[in-house]
């Protein structure tokens, strides 16, 4: 789901319950009802300045019925989004639309990949705002909070030894693809372990975001209160919840702990050579950022334009006197706020966006930092990784490899 791997409130029966009732009091489409444009016959091509991206029903739901715009004025069928979510949504003209992708990377991968190669909107200066819920590190922030990434890391593309299998000297189960021991850089690249996004673009979102007044509520306060023993976890412990910069972590393995936590920090630090903050964690962005990329070299989107926002949901990792299974099965007072927030603080991009069209937004935010992929594939040299696909076929050679 849009959620983390380590979101803890919400088990798999639970996430049914979720697809299949409002969130929110807020109204949610009538996914059986025809749509307003088909994905052909129409000859009609929309231009959106800004595309939403949901995971999930809770996210996607939060943005109807509100007074700003109204996304359910227009229904789009696209061929091969989610079965649960075959439409698109956007306002009347066109402007702002929405895509509900599924959870996880498969779902991801393959709506974004539908949505971009349909034929149906022109999404060549379209800026994406991914807006989702997330596991938080209390290390770094706290339930509640905005958080906007600069590196998205594909933190569970590796190997994996079961920890009660590990070499005793490992600090984690968790290797490096091509390496042999956790802190080795990956030899073996496929290319999706590392993104980064326009950090002059976040700059502005986050300005815009910290206009919000985010939502906060007695229970979150009291779960915050609980991190404050420890004093690694002050930003967890914070009053109340705020927009930051700092890095999202992709894995479909939903997971809680305080080793996983800390081993997927060492992993974003090392992937990143350094620069990475890992802050929230989830199931998709490395996915919808592959295609995005792709869709870019193909002239079709662009990759300067993207935005990944992630309210955090829930900590990663126990309190103490908290176990590991506590954590994930047990109360999570921050759900409701961190979906409220991503309607909160995502509408202020949006409108920040739109309504500085003209002026900011139409001619683009130039990148003063590298974007892109490990491979440098949009143009320029990685600051993290090896720095280009012939290094990398170097280092393959002088390693040994693993099958």
């Amino acid at each position: 789901m849009g959620v983390s791997p380590f979101t803890t409130c919400i088990l798999s029966i639970t996430v049914y319950v979720y697809l299949l009732s409002p969130v929110l009091g807020r109204a949610t489409p009538d996914f059986a009802k025809p749509s307003n444009i088909k994905a052909t016959g129409t000859g009609e091509e929309l231009k959106p300045k800004v595309f939403i991206i949901d995971m999930f029903k809770p996210e996607g739901a939060i943005w109807y019925n509100i007074p700003e715009f109204d996304l359910l004025a227009r229904n789009v069928t696209v061929p091969g989004l989610s079965p649960l979510f075959p439409e698109a949504h956007c306002t009347q003209d066109g402007s702002i639309c929405q895509v509900i992708t599924g959870e996880a990377e498969i779902n991801a991968a393959s709506s974004i990949s539908a949505l971009v190669y349909s034929n149906i909107f022109d999404l060549t200066t379209t800026y994406f705002l991914v807006a989702g819920i997330a596991g938080v590190n209390p290390k770094v922030a706290t339930i509640g909070d905005v958080t906007f990434a600069r590196f998205a890391v594909q933190v569970a593309l590796q190997y994996e030894f079961d920890a009660r299998e590990k070499p005793a000297d490992f600090p984690t189960g968790y290797v490096p693809q091509g390496a042999v021991a956790p802190d080795q850089y990956p030899t073996s690249i496929y290319g999706t372990e590392v993104f980064e996004l326009n950090t002059a673009l976040r700059t502005l979102a986050v300005g815009f975001a910290k206009n919000a007044t985010l939502n906060d509520t007695t229970a979150t306060q009291e779960m915050r209160s609980l991190y404050a023993n420890n004093s690694a976890f002050a930003p967890g412990a914070s009053s109340g919840p705020s927009v930051r910069e700092c890095d999202t972590a992709t894995s479909d393995v939903y997971f809680s702990g305080t080793l996983l936590g800390e081993a997927f920090e060492n992993t974003t630090t090392l992937f990143t050579n350094g620069t990475g903050v890992y802050c929230t964690t989830q199931q998709e962005d490395n996915a919808t950022l592959e295609v995005l990329l792709r869709a870019t070299l193909a002239k079709l989107a662009d990759f300067s334009r993207i935005i990944v926002m992630r309210t955090a949901s829930d900590f990663d990792r126990p309190h103490d006197g908290v176990s590991a299974a506590q954590n994930l099965f047990g109360d999570a007072p921050g759900y409701h706020p961190s979906v409220e927030n991503i309607y909160l603080a995502g509408v202020r991009v949006v409108e920040g966006i739109v309504n500085g069209w003209s002026q900011t937004f139409e001619k683009g935010v130039k990148a003063e930092n590298y974007i892109g992929d490990i491979f440098g594939s949009l143009g320029g040299v990685p600051d993290f990784g090896p720095g280009s696909s012939t290094s990398l076929r170097k280092r393959r050679t002088k390693y040994p490899q693993f099958t």
